[in-house]
């Protein structure tokens, strides 16, 4: 028998201000409307605050989440405490790139179970 998981909201997950911050700057740096830039931060929140509560799985984002991973990881200060507050560490991010480190990038079908088993949607 499934065990229910409960629906989590990622807005939940940083304060209102920060929220809308980031959702500017992926609006701001790769000209896209709010609606799609709030869809890319949202999987980036449920893919770092995943990555926090999991860290034995190994995970890596699409490029579209990448993206928003990456505007947060910019915006330093509310990046760390956002690591602070779901890590108690730094969430480090290390792109992949062909033929460098442990081989194949993390099979983004596991990357999607983590997060679903976390209790985010996937969009």
């Amino acid at each position: 028998m499934a065990t229910a998981v409960q629906v989590r909201d990622p807005r939940t997950c940083v304060p209102s201000q920060v929220w809308d911050r980031e959702v500017r700057l992926i609006m701001r740096d790769h000209a896209m409307g709010r609606d799609l830039a709030e869809r890319i931060f949202g999987q980036a929140v449920a893919y770092l605050v995943t990555s926090a509560e999991r860290p034995e799985v190994r995970m890596g984002p699409s490029q579209a989440v990448d993206l928003g991973v990456h505007s947060f990881v910019l915006d330093s200060i509310n990046y760390m405490a956002f690591c602070d507050q779901h890590a108690g560490r730094y969430i480090h991010h290390v792109p992949h790139l062909p033929g460098e480190g442990t081989g194949e990038p993390p099979a983004l079908r596991d990357t999607v179970k983590a997060i679903q088993a976390s209790g985010f949607e996937i969009d």
